[in-house]
């Protein structure tokens, strides 16, 4: 057992039930020229988290329990793509459309990969999504099942779409969760906070927010 310091109160979880999920870190959002940024954003915000995310998942990786990475991406033909998705918001290339890392947010394509600084390991599952929520339409809640977890931490981007998805599809399947707070982040700083204030009222009502480091302490004591 180890315990966490969080909010809004501490929790105890037991490592070896206990796997981490790093949500959508990929170059199609983080980079210049990816999907992100044709819808206007500053990707800076998202890059800033890379280094957090890299210690978050190397104190896992030392503690030998699961890391588990997601990938928002589309077939390449669009068949799990609704028409309403692709249409969606203001940007100046679309899910599908060529782009400087190739076809935007489509499986196989360079800016669908996950950045370089966090790529997978072999034998770390990587789960390609084609919603928010990393429960939907994949695998992830049997590999979770077959593994023996009870307990997720959740890292990646955004706080307030995909990671928040997630951890409400998890906390439904009841699965406790915790939010790493610095190895999160949004486009919109103010949406980020609100995420993290929603999920941790009412006594934890969706899940648990802590630092990295105090995640990692509570690993390697």
């Amino acid at each position: 057992m180890a315990v966490i310091k969080a909010r809004p109160f501490d929790i105890t979880i037991t490592p070896e039930q206990t796997a981490l999920v790093v949500i959508d870190m990929q170059r199609d959002f983080i980079e210049p020229g990816g999907f992100g940024a044709t819808l206007g954003n500053d990707v800076t915000l998202l890059q800033a988290i890379i280094p957090a995310t890299a210690r978050l998942i190397e104190g896992f990786r030392r503690a030998g329990l699961p890391v588990i990475h997601t990938r928002e991406c589309h077939a390449s033909d669009l068949s799990d793509c609704p028409p309403a998705k692709r249409a969606r918001g203001k940007p100046s290339l679309r899910i599908g459309d060529p782009g400087p890392m190739g076809r935007i947010l489509i499986a196989g394509e360079d800016g669908a990969d996950i950045v370089a600084a966090l790529a997978p390991l072999p034998g770390e599952p990587v789960i390609d999504k084609p919603g928010k929520g990393a429960f939907y339409a994949t695998h992830l809640g049997e590999i979770l099942q077959e593994k023996g977890i009870s307990q997720l931490v959740f890292a990646g981007v955004t706080t307030e779409v995909c990671v928040q998805t997630t951890m409400r599809e998890a906390n439904d399947r009841g699965y406790e969760c915790l939010l790493a707070t610095d190895a999160t982040e949004s486009y919109f700083p103010e949406f980020k906070k609100a995420a993290i204030d929603m999920m941790t009222a009412q006594g934890a009502i969706v899940g648990w927010a802590a630092t990295v480091d105090q995640i990692v302490e509570a690993l390697d004591a």
